[in-house]
């Protein structure tokens, strides 16, 4: 089995949960509904990556080719980039620091990095 995969997903998975609780308890009285929105897609999507991640320390098991490596590295990168600028747009929007100054841009960025990421994942199959 691949464990930084395995790891990666166990330890987002974890985070997910923590930064979950954290914003529905502490910050959800300050913050208005379209930043608890814009926070929970953030925790949303790293959980489902996180599982991703741990499905492809799973599949490495079975299928062991460069593209399981690439999947790990893509979901990861799409995990801090576009849940982690979720995280950051919500809470600078929360203390009124407005004009982002392009943490916007890294959200879409990470959308992609998903994307390879499965695509990486179809490849792993397709290739072992």
């Amino acid at each position: 089995m691949y464990k930084p995969a395995l790891l990666l997903g166990f330890v987002f998975a974890a985070l997910s949960v923590v930064v979950g609780a954290f914003a529905a308890h502490a910050l959800k009285p300050m913050m208005e509904l379209s930043q608890q929105n814009t926070f929970e897609t953030g925790v949303r999507y790293q959980v489902y990556h996180s599982f991703a991640l741990i499905a492809i320390g799973l599949l490495s098991a079975h299928i062991s080719n460069s593209h399981i490596q690439y999947a790990t590295l893509f979901f990861t990168l799409g995990i801090l980039c576009f849940s982690g600028s979720l995280y950051a747009l919500s809470l600078l929007q929360m203390n009124g620091i407005v004009g982002l100054k392009g943490v916007g841009i890294i959200t879409p960025i990470g959308g992609v990095f998903f994307i390879i990421g499965w695509v990486m994942s179809v490849l792993a199959v397709v290739k072992g």
